[in-house]
């Protein structure tokens, strides 16, 4: 069962700067991804986050696949 996202992940103007945030906390679904990018564990994250959940965690990953997987790439033609 794929993971609903929407439930976990908020976009607000009033929050950072409208930046997606895991709902109830200022910890952007960006500093996640680059915990995980720099090798960070979910286990890692969890105790460096102890109020937020794997669920959560899970979500912004699911956010950032289907943001990469709707990006549209246009190539632009050099003169």
């Amino acid at each position: 069962m794929q993971l609903n996202y929407k439930e976990y992940i908020i976009s607000n103007p009033a929050i950072m700067l409208g930046k997606p945030v895991i709902k109830g906390t200022r910890i952007t679904v960006e500093l996640v991804m680059e915990k995980i990018a720099n090798d960070i564990s979910m286990e890692e994250i969890l105790i460096a986050y102890p109020h937020i959940t794997r669920k959560q965690v899970l979500a912004c990953i699911q956010y950032a696949l289907e943001t990469v997987k709707n990006e549209v790439v246009y190539t632009l033609q050099q003169a």
